[in-house]
């Protein structure tokens, strides 16, 4: 009976405003029995019980759903990091072979030069026995027919000595320098790929896990859907029911309540008076500085440019890449935009520093201070380690940040929970 009642004072000075007469009142409505009454109340206590228990699921499922939304962007992160890890351990692998085939190949070389020395002194010191010369070969000592003989052969030998025999001595030591380069070699090769092997094991670990946590994600959403779509059904059965309710008893009571009610419409219509339209301020920007303040103008002229997952670099924004969930299904793989570490390496680039696209290597890249220290231009984190997301705190208690699929880079409150308790300082 009061909603009526203002309802019907405000559509009253209403009428009487536009149109300056005054409104007819309505004839009395009919009077219901108690059983019409009675029952309208009882279907409307079954709706409200209904849409209670409706609403503690919904919240139930939609906590469930706000802790698989930090899961998945944690697990998101931490693929990202597998992928970031990945590429480093491709590029050692990559040196480590690299240098691995120059050793193996220099160590070729050194046997190859061994063994052409050792046939030219060979030959060289047999030519030299059979016509005469001062020189000879160490073959010289076998099928020496008597002392004088061998004696002979000894002195030859001795000549090679001085010109051959140091030389192939130096390629000796030349060859055992390159066969020990080239097993360190091949054994740092061996290293870097067990590491590359493991960097590509645990990407898919992590691409693994982001998907389950993506489908449990999913799954989740639909079912708060579901449960709000009943929801909206039994609320609107409440809401007839409670009207049926209200319009019964407001008859009965109505015309009890006319007078009281014609001379409120009549006084509110007297004292009405149009309210006043107050003009927005202007607003305005302030002038861009150095340091602190060029990073945050570079990240400011970013401002509406749309996020993508894995998106972003030193230069501006760029493709995303998939990750199997929402960034899929916003098109991130094929839209050009940023994701939150992929905006902070922007801002930052313009100074000079060129951080990572991980947020967890983020927050371990410049100095950290408390939280409540924080000053415009420091680093904002959230999750374990910093590894889900990263803003650029702009001080007043609001931040720049790239927020997640289907969004754009904007100016947004900080927001505490799950926040870490240090910011990262890097100017």
């Amino acid at each position: 009976m009061g909603r009526w009642t203002g309802s019907g004072v405000v559509a009253l000075v209403a009428l009487l405003v536009l149109t300056g007469q005054s409104a007819a009142v309505p004839p009395p409505p009919p009077n219901p029995s108690d059983s019409e009454i009675s029952e309208g109340r009882e279907a409307a206590d079954a709706a409200a019980t209904r849409v209670g228990e409706l609403n503690s699921k919904l919240s139930e499922a939609e906590s469930r759903l706000q802790a698989l939304d930090s899961e998945v962007a944690y697990k998101m992160e931490l693929a990202n990091k597998a992928r970031v890890d990945l590429d480093i351990a491709r590029t050692a692998a990559d040196t480590a072979r690299a240098e691995a085939d120059s050793a193996r190949a220099q160590s070729d070389a050194s046997f190859e030069a061994v063994e052409r020395s050792r046939q030219a002194l060979d030959e060289f010191a047999a030519a030299s026995y059979e016509h005469g010369s001062a020189l000879g070969s160490v073959t010289a000592y076998f099928g020496a027919t008597s002392p004088e003989d061998l004696l002979a052969r000894a002195q030859l030998l001795e000549a090679v000595g001085g010109f051959g025999l140091d030389t192939l001595d130096d390629l000796h030591k030349a060859q055992d320098e390159a066969a020990n380069k080239d097993s360190a070699a091949r054994a740092a090769r061996g290293e870097a790929e067990k590491k590359e092997k493991a960097a590509d094991d645990a990407q898919r670990a992590a691409e693994g896990v982001m998907a389950a946590a993506v489908q449990a994600q999913r799954a989740q959403r639909e079912q708060a859907g579901a449960i709000e779509q009943e929801r909206g059904r039994v609320q609107g059965e409440l809401e007839q029911a409670l009207g049926s309710v209200e319009g019964l008893e407001s008859q009965r009571e109505r015309y009890g309540r006319w007078l009281e009610d014609k001379r409120r419409e009549d006084a509110a219509a007297a004292a009405f008076r149009p309210p006043a339209v107050i003009a927005p301020p202007a607003g305005g920007g302030g002038p861009v500085g150095e340091g602190v303040e060029a990073v945050i103008a570079r990240a400011m002229t970013q401002i509406g440019v749309r996020y993508s997952w894995g998106g972003g670099n030193y230069t501006g924004p760029t493709v995303g890449v998939r990750d199997g969930g929402e960034g899929d299904v916003h098109g991130d793989y094929y839209t050009v935009g940023f994701d939150c570490s992929g905006l902070m390496m922007y801002a930052f680039a313009g100074v000079g520093v060129y951080l990572p696209h991980y947020s967890g290597y983020q927050y371990t890249s410049g100095d950290r201070v408390p939280l409540e220290q924080a000053r415009r231009g420091d680093m904002l984190f959230w999750g374990p380690g910093g590894g889900t997301h990263v803003a650029l705190y702009l001080g007043d208690g609001m931040m720049l940040e790239a927020p997640y699929s289907g969004s754009a880079v904007k100016v947004s409150p900080v927001r505490y929970s799950g926040i870490v308790p240090y910011v990262t300082r890097l100017l």
